[in-house]
C-alpha cells in the first residue's frame, strides 16, 4: 500500500508538468537542452565577437542570420521550459506546505488520543475499584476505540511522512534544474530589458507625433471657428433684412385687412339689420297667431260652456222624469234605458236618410255626366254591329260590371256581347256579394239565402222586368221606355256608386283606420277528416268581430265546386260590436270519395273574407321509427337484434311485407303517378303542404335515382352520430361501401335477416314490430338496404338501412370515453381504465398516449398482460400544464377549453389496435383582483378609509378563499375576506385601512385560495398625525321638528406640546418632518345646501388647548317641493274655477243643440280642457307669490313623514394663527391634515303648528306711520297627542314689537290666537323672531314692519356738484334730481349757506387765509364782486308727490377770474329736516386756456385786497412765468427688487365759450425734455393741442437714475407754454425724492 502511494505521488509530480503531449520525450529533451545549453552560448558569444572581423564575407552573414533564427527558436523553447518549471515549483511548494500541516495536525490528533488513553486508563482503574461492571464494560469499549484510532493515525503520520520525503526529493530535482538554467534566466531578463527600452523609445516617439497632430487639429478649429463666425454675421444681417421686409410687408398687410374688415363689419351690420327686420316680421306674426289662438280658444270655451248647460239641462230633464216615473210606480231605468235607445235610433235613421239622400244626388249626378260622355263617343265612333241573339239584362249587367272593374277609373266602353267579354267569375261573385251586403244592412230582417243572387236597387223599379221609367229625385223628367244600353248602363252605374260608397266602408276609430281581417274564425280550418261516403258530417264554427266597432257579417256562400256537397246555415245576427260573436253550421254529405279543397266566403262592412274548408278521405299514412339501424360492433359469432316499428297514423289499412331491396316486388303495384312519403305524414306537416311528383322522380326499381341518394346521405350522417354516442370507432363512408360490393346477397342475407314477422296486416291507427338480426361471419362492415312494400298503390315503398361491423378483436374497453369532469392546470387527476379480453389465452397489451400529450397525460403501467378471459386496469394520470393549449394542437379547443385526447392500446400480434378517447375541460385556477394595487393616500390615525376590490374566478369551477395575515390596521368585509367565490364571478369586497401612527405604509395582502395558491394585493398609504384633534368625531342629533333648531358641542383639541417625539407621539404627515409647535388653525368646510351650521367655522387653537366648537342643525324644507305643492294648489283652482266655467256655459247652450251633438262635444271636451289648461297654469304657476309658497310650507309641514340625513364634514388644518394673515390671504391648508365629523340628522314634523293666514309664520304689518300702532292675531295649534307646556322668547323691550297675551299650556288638538301689536317710533323696518318653547321642539314666529317716514334721494352721489371751468362774466347750467320713495307727499326748499343768515354771521369772523388749516370750517368760498350769488337753483321750494321726482338746474355765473368759487345747497324737508346737503363748485379764467394739477401753492381763499388787471399788452411784454409744483414720491421697499415709477398727472384745458376767438384750439408745448429724461423723467406728450370744451392729460413719470444720491432730492424746472387767444407761461418745477415707507 506505502509503494501504490509512493508510485501515484511520483506520477503525479510528474504529470504536473505541462511540457509536450508526449511527457517521457518533453522530459528527456529538456535534459538534453539544458545539457547543450553553454555550447550554444558559447558559439554564440564567440560569433558575437567574431563579427565584425567577418563583415565581409558573404557566406559567414548567411550562416550568421541562420544561427539567429535558431537562437530564436531555441530562446522560444527555453522560455517555455523556464515558465513550466518555475509553475512546476511552485505547485510543488505549495503541495509540501499543505503535506506538513496534515501531519502537524495528525500528531496533535495522537497527542490528544494519548491523553484521552491516559484519561481512560486512569477511570478504568477507578470503576474496577469501584467494581462498577458497567461502567467498566464502557470504559474498555472506549478504550478499544482510542487504541484503534491512534493506530489510525500512526498510519496516517508515516503515510504522510513518506508522501512529504518524496515530494521533498522531487522538489530537490527542480531545484537542480533551476539551477542548471539560471544563466539562461538571467539572459532571458536582459532580454526582456532591451525590449522594454525599445519599447519606451517607440513610446516617446509616438508621443510626439500625436502631439503634432494635435497642434494641427487645434489650428484646423480655430481656422473652422473664424469661418462660422463670418457666416453667421452674414447670416445675421440677411435675417434682419428679411425681418425689416416682413415688416413692411405686414404693414401692408394690415392695411389690406383693416380694409377688409370695414367691408365685412358692413357686411355684418347689413345682415344684423337684415335678421332684425326678419325677427320684427317673425315677432309679429306670432303675436297675430297668439291673437287668433286667444279668439280661437274663446270661441272653443263658448262653445264648451253652451253644451255644459244643454247636458245639465238634458240631466235636469232625465232626473224630472225619472222622479216622474218613480211616482207612477213605475220603473225609471228601464224608462231611460228605452228612451235613450229610441234617441240613438232615431238618430242613426235620420243620419242614415241624409246620407241616402246625398248618395242619391251623387248617383244622379254621375249618372248625367256618364251620358254626356256616351253623348260624345258616338258622335266620334261608328256604332258597334248588333249581335245575333239580343242579350238578356243580366248578362248586360254583368258585362258592364267585369268592365268596369277591369278599367277602374278609365271611361266607360261601349257595351258588347257576352261571348266577347273576358271577366272572371270570382270577380262576378265577388260583386254580387257585396252587393247583397248592401241589401242586408239595409234591412237584415227580410234577407233570404236564395235571393242573394244580385243586388236590390235603391230606387224601385230601376231592375223591374217591365221597364219602368227611371225617375231622378228633384227633377220632373218625362217616362222613357226601359231597354237598350241606356237602361243597363243607368242600372250598373248605380251598382257601381253602391259599391263605392255604401258597401264598402272604411272604419277609423280614434284616428286609426282598421285594416285586416274584420272576422276571426275558431277554429280556422274547417276540416272532415276519413269521411264515408253517404254519411252526414256537421262543424259549427264562431266568428269573432276583431275591428274596433260595430261591424256587419253576410254570408256570400262556398265556391263552385263545393256547392253539391256543402251547405252552410247562418242568420245574420245585424249589427255587432268589437269582441262579440256568431255561429256558423257547416254541413257536409259527401258523394264521391275525393279530396275537396274551398273555402266559405263572408261578406263585412269592411271588406270580404273567407274561412278556408277542407275534406280528406281515409288514406294509409304510413312511416317508420328510423331510417337507419346501427349495430355497432361486434364480434364474429355473436347476434344482436334490433326492433324497427311501422307505424299507420290514416284510418285506412292494408297489407305490407318487408324484403330486402334487391329483391322484386311479387305485389300488385300499377305504376302509375305515386306521391311521396309527405302525402302520408301529413298529419305531421300539415295539410297545407302536398308535392306532386312525375312518374320518374319514384320509379321503385331505378335504385340509383334522387329519392334513394337522399336518404343514403340522411343515414350515413346519422350513422357517424349514433357511432359517436355509443362509444365505438366509426369507419369512413368509403370503407362501408367498398365492403357491401365485396359480399354477395345471399352471405348478406345470413348476416343481416328478418324476424319472423315479416309481412301481414296493419289496420288503421295501428303499429307493427318488425326484429332484424344481425349475426357477423366475416370480419368487416356490413350494410344491408330493405324497404317495405304494400298492397294500396297510394301507399309508396319506404326504406331502411342496416349497418353493423363485425370485428375479431377479442380486447375492448368498456367504457370507451373517459370524462374527466373539469380540470385546473398544475393539478394532478387519476382515473383507473378497465380492459376486457374474450381471449382464451393471456394477451400482451402496450399502453400508448399521444404524441402531442406525453407531457401531460400519462398511462401506467406502459405494457401489461392481460389473463385469459379476464380484465386488466391501468391508471390513467393527467397533469395539465400551462402549455398545453400549444402542445395538444388539434386535440384542444382554445374557445371551449376542451380536450379530446385519443389513447391507444396495442394487442401483441394484432394489426389494428383498440382506442378509447379521454375527455376534459381544462381549466385555469386564477383569481384576479382588481385592481391590482390599491393607494389609500392620506389617512389620519383618527379615521378608516374604506376602498371596493373586485375579485374575479377565471376558473370555471368555484372556489374557496381567503385573506390570511392581515396587518391590524387592515379588515376586509364581507365575512372578514373568506367566502366561495363561483365560477366566473366577480365578487366585491370592501377593504378598510386605519392607520396606528403617522408612517409610510407599503403592505401586502395575500388572497389564498383552497388549492393553496397565493395572490397578493399591493397596498400603500401614508399615515398622518394631525396636529390637532376633535373630541367626538361622530355626533347624533335628536329628533328634530322642521324649522327648529338642535345644538350640540365638541371641542378642537391641540396636544402638541413638545418637539421631542421620546415624550409623545408628535403630529407629522409620514415620515416627514414634524410639525411646528405652535398656534394651529382649523375651518370646517360645510357642504351646500345642507341644514347644519358650525360656530366658529374657523378658529385658532394654541398649544395644550382647546376651541369649543357648537354645531346647530336647523331642518328646512327643499324650496323645489315647496315650489312644486305651490304649483300642484294653484293647478287644483284653476281647474276647478274652468270647471266651473264649463258647467255654467254647457247650462246655457244645452237648449240649442240636439242629443247628437252634445254627444259630440262631450267626446272632444276632453281635448279642448287638456290643450287650455295648460297654458293658464303655467301663467298662473309664473305668478305664484312667496304666499303661495308659505301656504305651501305650512301645508308640507303638517304632513312630513320625517327624514334622516347623514353628513360628513371635513375639518382643513393649517399652521399659524389664522388672525395673522394678510388682508384676504388664506392660509395654507394642508389637504393631508384633514379631520372628518360625522353628523346623524333625523328631522320630525313639529308639534305646534300656525293655522291661520294659509300657516305662514311671518307676519307683516306692513308700513305704519311713525307713532301709530296695528294689532295682528297669529293662531297656533297643538298637533301633537299631548300637552304642551309652552314658553314665548323675550322680545326686545325697546323694540316696536309687543305680544299683548300669553299663555302659558296649550292642550292637545287646542288652537289659540296670539295678539302681536307693531308701533314704530321711527322710520326703520323693525324684524324680530318670537319663539313659541315647547319640551317637542320650538315653532318661530318672524314679525315684519316699516315705520314709514318722509325719504327722498338725490341723483348727485358724493354730493358734490363740480361746475367745472367758465370764462369770466359767461354763465353754464348743471341739473339734478329729487326722488320722493316714501308713501307721503313732501314739501321742500332750497337753501344756499351764502344766503342764509349763518353765513352773514361767519363774514364777522377772521378770513380763512388768516387761519390755520385745520380751523378752517367754512366751505362758502370767493364771491362775486357785484355783489350777485354766484350759484343759484330753481325752483327754489315745491311738494313732492309720492313716488315722483323734481328736476332742478343750477346757473354758476362768476363776475371774476378766481378757482375757489364754492357754496352749498341744502335741501330742508317739511321746514325743518335737512335731507341733503351738496357742496357747488366752480372756477373762472379770463382766458380759454387753463392748467390743473401740481401741488397747491396758494390759499383756497381770496386776499382782501384788489388785484390790479394787466393790459394784454404789457401782460405779453413782461411774460409772467405762473409757478406749478410737482412732486413726485418714488416709492422703494426692497432694494433687490425694482419699483415701479412715481407718476403724477397734469390736466391742459379749452374752456367752451361764447365768444367770438380767431383761436379754437389751445396749444401746448413743454421744453428741456432732452434734460428731463435725462435725470431719469418721462414726459408724454410734450406737446400737443386741445379742442374746446376737452382736457388733455399729460403724464409725468420719475426713476432714480443710477447716480442718484438718496438724502438730496432733485429739483428740476421747465416751461410750459400755452397759446390760445392769449399766450401764457408756466414755470413746472419738478421735485423728486426717494422714500421707503408709504
Amino acid at each position: 500500500m506505502e509503494e501504490d502511494a509512493s508510485l501515484f505521488l511520483e506520477e503525479e509530480l510528474w504529470d504536473n508538468i505541462p511540457l509536450m503531449e508526449d511527457e517521457g520525450d518533453k522530459l528527456e529533451d529538456t535534459e538534453f537542452e539544458v545539457g547543450s545549453l553553454p555550447l550554444e552560448a558559447e558559439d554564440h558569444a564567440d560569433s558575437g565577437c567574431s563579427c565584425p572581423e567577418k563583415e565581409q564575407d558573404a557566406d559567414a552573414q548567411r550562416r550568421k542570420k541562420k544561427a539567429t533564427v535558431r537562437d530564436r527558436i531555441q530562446a522560444s523553447h527555453l522560455r517555455e521550459n523556464l515558465n513550466s518549471l518555475d509553475k512546476l515549483h511552485g505547485e510543488q511548494d505549495l503541495f509540501i506546505q499543505k503535506m506538513r500541516e496534515e501531519l502537524r495536525a495528525c500528531r496533535q490528533r495522537m497527542d490528544l488520543l494519548t491523553k484521552q488513553q491516559e484519561s481512560v486508563a486512569a477511570e478504568l482503574a477507578a470503576e474496577r475499584e469501584a467494581n462498577n461492571m458497567a461502567a467498566v464494560g464502557r470504559l474498555q469499549a472506549a478504550s478499544r476505540r482510542l487504541c484503534m484510532e491512534l493506530e489510525n493515525e500512526r498510519d496516517l503520520q508515516w503515510k504522510t511522512q513518506a508522501v512529504l520525503k518524496e515530494s521533498e526529493s522531487a522538489m530537490w530535482h527542480i531545484a537542480i534544474q533551476e539551477g542548471q538554467l539560471e544563466d539562461v534566466r538571467k539572459f532571458m531578463q536582459e532580454e526582456a530589458a532591451a525590449a522594454r527600452q525599445c519599447l519606451q523609445v517607440q513610446a516617446a516617439e509616438q508621443l510626439r507625433k500625436e502631439k503634432e497632430a494635435l497642434r494641427t487639429a487645434e489650428r484646423n478649429r480655430l481656422l473652422r471657428v473664424r469661418k462660422s463666425m463670418c457666416l453667421q454675421k452674414e447670416h445675421g444681417l440677411r435675417h434682419q433684412k428679411l425681418v425689416e421686409d416682413a415688416q413692411r410687408n405686414h404693414r401692408i398687410a394690415v392695411k389690406f385687412l383693416k380694409a377688409s374688415l370695414g367691408r365685412i363689419h358692413e357686411r355684418e351690420r347689413k345682415e344684423e339689420l337684415e335678421s332684425r327686420e326678419h325677427m320684427r316680421r317673425r315677432m309679429d306674426a306670432v303675436l297675430a297667431l297668439k291673437n287668433n289662438i286667444t279668439a280661437n280658444r274663446e270661441t272653443l270655451r263658448k262653445f264648451q260652456a253652451r253644451g255644459q248647460a244643454k247636458a245639465e239641462l238634458a240631466e235636469q230633464k232625465a232626473q224630472a222624469e225619472k222622479e216622474t216615473i218613480l211616482a207612477q210606480g213605475g220603473d225609471a231605468f228601464k224608462h231611460l234605458v228605452h228612451q235613450r235607445w229610441h234617441q240613438e235610433l232615431e238618430a242613426q235613421k235620420r243620419a242614415f236618410e241624409e246620407e241616402q239622400k246625398r248618395r242619391e244626388q251623387e248617383m244622379v249626378s254621375r249618372i248625367l255626366k256618364e251620358e254626356a260622355e256616351e253623348e260624345d263617343r258616338r258622335k266620334k265612333q261608328h256604332p258597334p254591329p248588333k249581335p245575333e241573339g239580343r242579350p238578356t239584362l243580366r248578362h248586360k249587367t254583368w258585362s258592364y260590371l267585369a268592365d268596369f272593374c277591369e278599367g277602374k277609373n278609365a271611361a266607360v266602353t261601349p257595351c258588347h256581347p257576352l261571348e266577347n267579354d273576358n271577366f272572371a267569375c270570382p270577380e262576378t261573385s265577388e260583386l254580387v256579394q257585396a252587393v247583397s251586403s248592401e241589401s242586408v244592412q239595409g234591412d237584415p230582417g227580410n234577407v233570404n239565402w236564395e235571393d242573394e243572387t244580385l243586388a236590390e236597387p235603391e230606387i224601385s223599379g230601376l231592375w223591374n222586368e217591365d221597364y219602368k221609367l227611371s225617375q231622378v229625385p228633384k227633377e220632373d223628367v218625362e217616362p222613357k221606355p226601359v231597354g237598350g244600353t241606356k237602361m243597363d248602363k243607368d242600372i250598373l252605374a248605380r251598382t257601381v256608386e253602391r259599391l263605392r260608397r255604401g258597401v264598402i266602408h272604411k272604419q277609423v276609430v280614434s284616428g286609426r283606420e282598421f285594416k285586416g281581417r274584420p272576422f276571426n274564425s275558431k277554429p280556422e280550418l274547417i276540416h272532415f277528416k276519413d269521411f264515408d261516403i253517404g254519411k252526414a258530417y256537421k262543424k259549427k264554427i264562431t266568428l269573432i268581430n276583431a275591428t274596433y266597432t260595430i261591424n256587419y257579417c253576410k254570408l256570400v256562400g262556398v265556391e263552385e265546386h263545393l256547392r253539391d256537397f256543402i251547405h252552410v246555415d247562418f242568420d245574420p245576427p245585424g249589427p255587432m260590436s268589437a269582441g262579440m260573436s256568431c255561429e256558423v253550421l257547416v254541413t257536409f254529405k259527401p258523394m264521391i270519395n275525393k279530396d275537396l279543397e274551398g273555402n266559405v266566403s263572408f261578406l263585412a262592412q269592411t271588406g270580404e273574407f273567407s274561412v278556408p274548408l277542407k275534406c280528406s278521405t281515409k288514406k294509409c299514412s304510413l312511416s317508420l321509427d328510423k331510417e337507419l339501424i346501427d349495430f355497432g360492433s361486434y364480434v364474429v359469432g355473436e347476434t344482436a337484434s334490433r326492433i324497427i316499428t311501422l307505424t299507420n297514423v290514416g284510418g285506412l289499412g292494408t297489407r305490407f311485407k318487408f324484403l330486402p331491396a334487391s329483391e322484386s316486388y311479387e305485389m300488385d303495384i300499377s305504376p302509375s303517378v305515386l306521391k311521396i312519403s309527405s302525402l302520408f305524414t301529413s298529419e305531421d306537416k300539415g295539410f297545407n303542404e302536398k308535392i306532386i311528383t312525375s312518374f320518374s322522380e319514384q320509379q321503385i326499381e331505378g335504385n340509383e335515382s334522387s329519392p334513394i341518394d337522399e336518404p343514403s346521405q340522411k343515414e350515413s350522417g346519422n350513422l357517424d352520430s349514433k357511432e359517436q354516442e355509443e362509444g365505438r370507432p366509426a369507419e369512413s363512408e368509403g370503407v362501408t361501401m367498398a365492403t357491401i360490393t365485396t359480399i354477395p346477397p345471399h352471405e348478406e342475407q345470413m348476416e343481416i335477416s328478418l324476424g319472423e314477422v315479416a309481412e301481414g296486416e296493419i289496420g288503421p291507427f295501428s303499429s307493427v314490430k318488425v326484429p332484424v338480426i344481425f349475426t357477423p361471419v366475416i370480419p368487416g362492415a356490413v350494410h344491408t338496404r330493405f324497404k317495405v312494400v304494400f298492397k294500396n298503390p297510394q301507399c309508396p315503398t319506404l326504406y331502411f338501412r342496416v349497418v353493423g361491423i363485425a370485428i375479431d378483436v377479442p380486447v375492448w374497453v368498456p367504457k370507451p370515453n373517459v370524462d374527466l369532469k373539469i380540470c385546473m392546470y398544475d393539478r394532478l387527476y387519476q382515473d383507473s381504465i378497465l380492459v376486457h379480453t374474450r381471449s382464451k389465452a393471456a394477451l400482451r397489451l402496450k399502453f400508448e398516449v399521444c404524441e402531442e400529450l406525453r407531457g401531460h397525460m400519462e398511462l401506467l403501467p406502459e405494457t401489461g398482460y392481460i389473463q385469459a378471459l379476464s380484465s386488466y386496469s391501468v391508471q390513467l394520470k393527467f397533469l395539465p400544464r400551462h402549455s398545453l393549449p400549444e402542445d395538444a394542437g388539434k386535440y384542444f379547443d382554445k374557445e371551449s377549453r376542451v380536450l379530446e385526447a385519443p389513447m391507444t392500446i396495442w394487442v401483441a400480434d394484432q394489426i389494428k389496435p383498440v382506442g378509447f378517447t379521454v375527455h376534459a375541460i381544462v381549466t385555469t385556477s386564477d383569481l384576479e383582483l382588481s385592481p391590482s394595487e390599491v393607494d389609500f393616500g392620506y389617512c389620519t390615525i383618527y379615521e378608516a378609509i374604506r376602498t371596493e376590490v373586485s375579485l374575479c374566478n377565471h376558473s370555471l369551477l368555484p372556489q374557496e378563499f381567503g385573506f390570511v395575515g392581515l396587518p391590524k390596521f387592515v379588515d376586509i368585509q364581507p365575512n372578514d375576506g373568506f367566502g366561495t367565490i363561483l365560477p366566473l364571478e366577480t365578487l366585491q369586497l370592501d377593504v378598510i385601512f386605519q392607520p396606528t401612527k403617522a408612517k409610510d405604509y407599503n403592505f401586502e395582502l395575500a388572497c389564498k385560495s383552497e388549492i393553496n395558491r397565493c395572490f397578493k394585493l399591493t397596498c400603500r398609504a401614508v399615515g398622518v398625525h394631525p396636529p390637532l384633534e376633535l373630541s367626538h368625531y361622530q355626533i347624533k342629533f335628536a329628533a328634530t321638528s322642521l324649522y327648529d333648531t338642535s345644538v350640540a358641542t365638541l371641542y378642537v383639541v391641540s396636544s402638541h406640546l413638545s418637539m421631542s417625539s421620546l415624550a409623545h407621539s408628535v403630529p407629522c404627515i409620514s415620515s416627514e418632518d414634524t410639525s411646528p409647535m405652535g398656534p394651529t388653525s382649523f375651518e370646517f368646510l360645510l357642504p351646500p345646501d345642507s341644514p347644519i351650521t358650525i360656530s366658529p367655522s374657523v378658529g385658532t387653537v394654541l398649544p395644550g388647548k382647546r376651541c369649543l366648537v357648537q354645531v346647530a342643525f336647523r331642518p328646512v324644507l327643499p324650496r323645489e317641493l315647496i315650489r312644486q305643492e305651490a304649483f300642484q294648489a294653484l293647478t287644483k283652482e284653476v281647474e276647478g274655477k274652468l270647471s266651473h266655467k264649463d258647467t255654467a256655459t254647457q247650462r246655457k247652450d244645452l237648449q240649442r243643440q240636439s242629443f247628437s251633438m252634445l254627444r259630440l262635444q262631450n267626446r272632444e271636451r276632453l281635448f279642448r280642457t287638456s290643450t287650455t289648461q295648460h297654458p293658464e297654469l303655467q301663467k298662473q304657476g309664473l305668478k305664484s307669490s312667496s304666499h303661495d309658497d308659505q301656504a305651501a310650507q305650512a301645508t308640507l309641514v303638517r304632513s312630513f313623514p320625517g327624514k334622516f340625513e347623514k353628513f360628513v364634514v371635513p375639518c382643513v388644518i393649517a399652521s399659524g394663527d389664522i388672525q395673522d394673515r394678510k388682508g384676504t390671504e388664506s392660509l395654507s391648508f394642508s389637504a393631508h391634515n384633514t379631520l372628518y365629523l360625522e353628523l346623524w340628522c333625523p328631522a320630525v314634523a313639529p308639534s305646534i303648528v300656525v293655522t291661520s293666514d294659509r300657516g305662514k309664520t311671518i307676519s307683516n304689518f306692513g308700513d305704519i306711520a311713525v307713532g301709530h300702532c296695528s294689532i295682528k292675531k297669529v293662531s297656533i295649534q297643538n298637533i301633537s297627542p299631548e300637552d304642551l307646556a309652552v314658553e314665548f322668547s323675550v322680545l326686545n323691550p325697546y323694540g316696536p314689537f309687543v305680544l299683548l297675551n300669553p299663555i302659558s299650556k296649550l292642550p292637545a288638538g287646542e288652537t289659540h290666537v296670539l295678539a302681536l301689536s307693531f308701533s314704530p317710533c321711527e322710520s326703520v323696518l323693525a324684524r324680530e323672531v318670537l319663539d313659541i318653547i315647547t319640551k317637542r321642539g320650538a315653532l318661530s314666529l318672524t314679525l315684519v314692519g316699516t315705520g314709514v317716514a318722509s325719504t327722498i334721494t338725490c341723483s348727485i352721489e358724493g354730493g358734490v356738484l363740480n361746475m367745472g371751468y367758465v370764462i369770466a362774466r359767461e354763465s353754464v347750467s348743471s341739473g339734478f334730481k329729487l326722488q320722493n320713495n316714501s308713501s307721503l307727499p313732501i314739501r321742500f326748499s332750497m337753501q344756499l349757506d351764502s344766503l342764509s343768515n349763518a353765513g352773514r354771521g361767519g363774514q364777522q369772523q377772521l378770513p380763512q387765509f388768516l387761519s390755520s388749516r385745520a380751523q378752517r370750517t367754512d366751505i362758502v368760498g370767493t364771491q362775486n364782486h357785484s355783489g350777485q350769488s354766484v350759484f343759484s337753483v330753481v325752483p327754489v321750494e315745491g311738494i313732492l308727490d309720492p313716488g315722483g321726482a323734481q328736476d332742478f338746474t343750477v346757473t354758476f355765473s362768476p363776475d371774476h377770474e378766481s378757482l375757489y368759487f364754492s357754496d352749498r345747497l341744502q335741501v330742508v324737508l317739511l321746514e325743518k329736516k335737512i335731507s341733503h346737503q351738496i357742496l357747488l363748485k366752480g372756477a373762472a379764467r379770463e382766458h380759454m386756456m387753463f392748467v390743473e394739477g401740481g401741488d397747491p401753492l396758494d390759499v383756497p381763499v381770496e386776499s382782501l385786497t384788489m388785484i390790479p388787471t394787466l393790459d394784454p399788452e404789457c401782460r405779453e411784454e413782461g411774460e409772467e412765468l405762473k409757478p406749478i409744483l410737482v412732486t413726485l414720491d418714488y416709492l422703494q421697499l426692497d432694494t433687490d427688487t425694482p419699483a415701479p415709477p412715481a407718476t403724477r398727472e397734469l390736466q391742459v384745458g379749452c374752456i367752451r365759450t361764447t365768444q367770438l376767438s380767431p383761436k379754437k384750439t389751445v396749444e401746448f408745448s413743454l421744453d428741456s425734455i432732452a434734460s428731463l429724461q435725462h435725470k431719469g423723467f418721462t414726459i408724454e406728450p410734450s406737446k400737443g393741442f386741445v379742442e374746446r370744451g376737452q382736457t388733455k392729460t399729460i403724464s409725468i413719470s420719475w426713476t432714480p437714475p443710477a447716480d442718484f444720491d438718496l438724502d438730496h432730492p432733485l429739483m428740476v424746472s421747465a416751461l410750459l407754454q400755452l397759446r390760445g387767444d392769449v399766450k401764457e407761461m408756466y414755470k413746472v418745477l419738478f421735485v423728486a425724492q426717494v422714500v421707503t415707507s408709504p
